[in-house]
Order: C-alpha cells, then structure tokens, then sequence
C-alpha cells in the first residue's frame, strides 16, 4: 500500500506541475480534493458496473443451468432424459451469449456516459405539478392510443394519463396506465411514473408492470421503483434536446436499463393521427434485451406518434388521442 501511494503522490506532482490545467473530470478532481478525489476519479465506475452485471448474469445463467438439469433427473422416459441436458447446455450457452451481448450494450454506453457513477440529485423542491414539456406532454385525463401489426400479431395500445398522482422520494408523479392487447388480449398491463423539474426535464420514476398469457401474470420483471433497492430515476424527455445526446431513461440494474440517443430534431412523420413535422427522433438501447434496437419519434405539443423496431420493421403509430 505504501508504495501505491507514492506512485500516487509522484504522478500528483507531476500533473500540477504541466504547462496546461486539465478540464478533464481528473483535473478537477485534483483541484478539488486533492490524492483521494484523484484515486476514486480515476476509477471507471460505469465500467465496473457494466463487469458487475456481466458478472451477475453468467451467475444467473449457471443458476438456470443447475435447475435445468435438477429437472431432467425427473423425467421418467430414458430417451427424453438423455437428450434433456443437450436442451440444458444449448440453453446455458444462448444465455451467456445474451451476457455478452448486454455487457457490450453497456461498454457501448459507458464510452458515451462517461466514467462516472450515476447517482442524479433529485430535489423534490425542483420540480413541477404539472408535464407540460412539448415533446411529452402528459395532460390528465388524456388517452393516447396506438396501433401497428407486429411479428407477434396485431398491437393496440392505450396510454392513459390518469389524475392520479403518486409520491416518490418526496416528488409528485404523474400516473400514467399503459395497456398493451395483443390480438385483442392483454398482453402487458403497466402503471408508470413520470414528474417534470423547473428546468422543463421530464423524469421516469419507476413502473409496476405484468406481462400476461392467457390473462394470468407470467413476469413482473422491469418493475420498480426510485428510492427502492438502489434503484434511481432516468430522464425520458430531455428539456431541450439535442442532435448527440445520449442519456439514461431508467436505472434498476440488470432488471430495467433503457438508453436514448437524441437522432434528429427535423424527422417528418406520417400516421393515422396526422402528419406531423419537425419531431425529434431518439434510437433506444436497452442491455437487456441487446438485439432491441427503436427509433422513436416525438412531435411537439402531441409528444410520441411513432415508435420503429429497427431490426423488423415493425411500427407503432399513434391512431388518435381522446379526452376522458
């Protein structure tokens, strides 16, 4: 430890002695607080994050893997037996690749966040009654419905902006029920929680969802909550958007992760609901599901018309909004 720190402290000098002051997140740091801002500065802390989670998803694969194989030891037919732990390992092996695939998302990310850890302030003093921003406007009573034929069959979806409120770390959310049919049966039935600060952000606070098969629940999974668990809020509306920002939507490790990149600010979109002009345009990545790729548009005073699964081709278009 001690030679550490010398190393530490020689590199210290060194730096404060350079022709040219340093802007870099390093510089200020040793500026500021000196040897241990320097140390805990120079620690990739987005990066770390993303080996935790890799690390705790080829955990969790093993896992699936050991109980796959407990219940092929209690198949009574020999034959179906044997080729169980073939399923079990072709299994495992997708699963780890899925790991991998979500912790490049996650590098992907970090080379654009920054090394940073992620910990937002939130001052419930800073923020509004009211989601008034533009490009998401959240007026109550309001029902924003969407449609599209999908790989998985017909889609239709209605956005509900109840007059509900819910308070979160201190901060008064909207409540917003979103209810997604598949085929006319619901599919996903989620309560989302949305406030907006002074400075025009609108924030993502957490969701209590259910996906549904044959109207019983089969995963609560992306359910949370800000304040519970670690888990923290993520801006889904940028106040003033830019070509080249790239920010959080959610933080809940490993259980819901979505990032935005703003595209365009002057994308010309056509559905049932009208033409619309000038919307801003965002690609969303999730390491959860890492070959999801969506490109979503946002028009001004209607907030999201079209939402494209990159990958398919599959779209989902705002067919009207109604006023309960």
């Amino acid at each position: 430890m001690k030679i550490y720190a010398n190393l530490i402290a020689t590199l210290f000098v060194r730096i404060l002695s350079g022709v040219k002051k340093s802007r870099t997140p390093i510089g200020v740091a040793i500026a500021g607080v000196g040897l241990i801002g320097f140390a805990e500065a120079a620690v990739d802390f987005c990066q770390k994050t993303a080996q935790d989670a890799l690390r705790a998803c080829q955990d969790t694969a093993e896992s699936a893997r050991s109980i796959a194989l407990g219940k092929c030891e209690n198949i009574s037919d020999s034959g179906a037996r044997a080729d169980c732990p073939k399923q079990a390992a072709a299994d495992f092996r997708d699963a780890l690749q899925t790991c991998r695939d979500g912790y490049a998302v996650r590098q992907a990310a970090c080379q654009k966040l920054g090394p940073g850890s992620y910990d937002p302030v939130i001052n419930p003093a800073n923020f509004v009654r009211n989601v008034t921003n533009p490009y998401f406007p959240l007026p109550p009573g309001q029902t924003f419905v969407y449609e599209g034929q999908t790989k998985d069959g017909f889609v239709h979806s209605d956005f509900i902006v109840t007059r509900k409120t819910k308070v979160i770390v201190g901060v008064t959310c909207t409540e917003v029920h979103d209810v997604v049919y598949l085929d006319g049966v619901v599919a996903e039935d989620t309560l989302d929680w949305y406030a907006q600060d002074k400075q025009g952000n609108v924030w993502y606070f957490g969701e209590n969802t259910a996906e549904l098969v044959d109207g019983r629940v089969v995963t609560v999974a992306g359910t949370f909550t800000v304040g519970v668990n670690g888990d923290k809020p993520g801006i889904i509306m940028e106040a003033h958007p830019m070509p080249g920002d790239f920010y959080r939507q959610e933080f809940s490790l490993a259980n819901a992760e979505d990032y935005a990149e703003v595209v365009s600010l002057n994308a010309t979109v056509k559905v049932p609901a009208g033409v619309f002009r000038q919307c801003l345009k965002t690609e969303e990545t999730t390491p959860l599901e890492p070959d999801l790729l969506e490109d979503k548009y946002y028009a001004a005073g209607f907030g999201n018309v079209l939402t494209v699964d990159v990958r398919n081709g599959d779209k989902i278009k705002l067919v009207k909004i109604t006023t309960n």
